[in-house]
């Protein structure tokens, strides 16, 4: 099957091609000529099976076909809302709806905590076609009086098993309760705990359910145990990086102090290693995850709560820093390597208190668990990993009218480096991440802050641990 035959309108299956995608995935397939038809939708789907794509292409479809109409601010009225439980899944969301839409006229926005109010609330009297919202800060602009959520056509649910862990159930309902009646309701939920079937009843109209498992088979991860006293965890992280060296790492924690803790050991040791816990500011949390992802970064050590939501391509290997006494949330960690037909390295340190939590995996997974000794761990290289980027942060970005290409022309154009030596570029609404060459990263940040991009100066500096 490819996206024509989905019967989505062909500016839709333009950026989707654009965006390099030829074929839907399991759920894209399944899910997509059901919302396209109306449906109220229940999608039991993970991070890496392109559930994002399955609600947001039938979404544009539909509302691309269909009229607006004015907000009572004056602007035009939302017409789909995404609910999504971390300020990271939104961002990841709202970025899919711009990519996937950039053929229609339709608008969206972003709005989340820890960040300004007042550009959000400029943002809702304007209006929106497709407004992606973490539930918490939807709230503080409903309840001052900047919301209106009466012409919502579609409401979607995203992750929603994640947002009732967090604590969220309330405040759905208070969201969904604003919402008319008659909407298009989609929930998509990796587990089912108690709380979807109860949202599920109250807001879901006779609802097709699809389900899928995240797209890796377990023949694709090579999964290895290793047991460790307390005191000698965060040094078997060091010496399974130097033994492996894989390229890029996500190291999982069961707490945000155990996060910083390992981040410290392994910047002292020389490791390009970051950490991403929900006490960050959003400007801190927007460079971890762009350094991460493009490959400036050899180490993010993250909280389950904190990753939930990351879809990073092409992940060398996970480490379970701590076991987590969820079988299921075990899966979903070490489903975010080995993706693509690529193999993947699944690496997991047990102490004995946790041998309880290791059989709940082995019984999930249906098989016993392979042990290795710590002993085996020899470095197998020289020194700790370095990644081969450095990122630039560029004072500037949408707001000002800055594109990636404006950047890519400013460094290979007009400064003489070659494409091979610039990475990936992102161009948030105030700043832009631009990832080159570690070997030419102080130069050319000196060389920019003498230039110009899109004729005007600007200030760039060199992000470092």
């Amino acid at each position: 099957m490819n996206f024509e035959e989905l019967n989505l309108a062909p500016a839709i299956v333009q950026a989707v091609r654009e965006h390099g995608y030829e074929t839907p995935t399991p759920i894209q397939a399944e899910a997509i000529p059901a919302v396209l038809a109306g449906r109220d939708l229940l999608g039991g789907a993970q991070t890496g099976t392109g559930k994002t794509a399955a609600f947001t292409l039938p979404m544009l479809h539909r509302l691309s076909v269909g009229e607006r109409a004015k907000s009572k601010f004056g602007g035009i009225a939302i017409r789909a809302l995404v609910l999504t439980p971390t300020r990271e899944l939104a961002a990841q969301v709202e970025e899919s709806v711009r990519v996937y839409g950039k053929h229609t006229s339709l608008t969206s926005t972003v709005v989340f905590g820890g960040v300004g109010m007042n550009p959000q609330i400029n943002a809702m009297k304007r209006g929106v076609d497709i407004l992606v919202a973490t539930p918490g800060r939807l709230l503080d602009l409903q309840q001052q009086g900047f919301l209106d959520l009466s012409g919502v056509q579609m409401l979607v649910l995203d992750e929603a098993d994640r947002m009732l862990d967090m604590g969220f159930f309330d405040d759905i309902v208070k969201v969904a309760r604003q919402c008319p009646k008659e909407r298009q309701t989609l929930l998509f939920s990796a587990t089912y705990p108690e709380g979807i079937a109860k949202l599920a009843a109250q807001f879901m109209r006779d609802p097709v359910t699809v389900t899928v498992e995240a797209q890796h088979a377990g023949g694709q991860i090579e999964q290895r145990w290793y047991q460790v006293k307390d005191s000698e965890r965060l040094h078997a992280v060091s010496q399974l990086l130097l033994h492996f060296r894989p390229a890029s790492t996500l190291a999982f924690c069961n707490t945000k102090a155990q996060c910083r803790d390992l981040v410290a050991v392994l910047q002292a040791q020389g490791f390009s290693a970051l950490a991403l816990f929900g006490e960050l500011e959003q400007r801190e949390r927007d460079q971890v995850l762009v350094r991460f992802a493009n490959k400036s970064c050899s180490v993010l050590v993250a909280t389950d709560v904190a990753a939930r939501g990351l879809d990073i391509a092409s992940l060398a290997a996970v480490i379970n820093v701590d076991v987590t006494p969820d079988a299921e949330v075990h899966i979903h960690r070490i489903g975010r390597t080995g993706r693509a037909g690529e193999s993947g390295l699944a690496l997991n340190l047990a102490s004995m208190n946790e041998m309880g939590s290791v059989g709940k995996i082995e019984q999930l997974q249906g098989r016993e668990s392979e042990w290795h000794e710590l002993a085996e761990l020899v470095p197998t290289g020289k020194g700790p990993l370095r990644p081969p980027m450095v990122t630039l942060h560029i004072q500037g970005g949408r707001k000002e009218k800055i594109r990636p290409g404006d950047v890519l022309g400013a460094l290979t154009a007009d400064l003489g480096y070659t494409r091979e030596q610039v990475g990936k570029i992102n161009v948030n609404d105030w700043s832009t991440y631009v990832a080159v060459d570690r070997a030419i990263a102080e130069q050319v940040a000196s060389r920019l802050n003498d230039g110009r991009i899109k004729g005007k100066s600007v200030k760039v500096r060199v992000l470092t641990d």
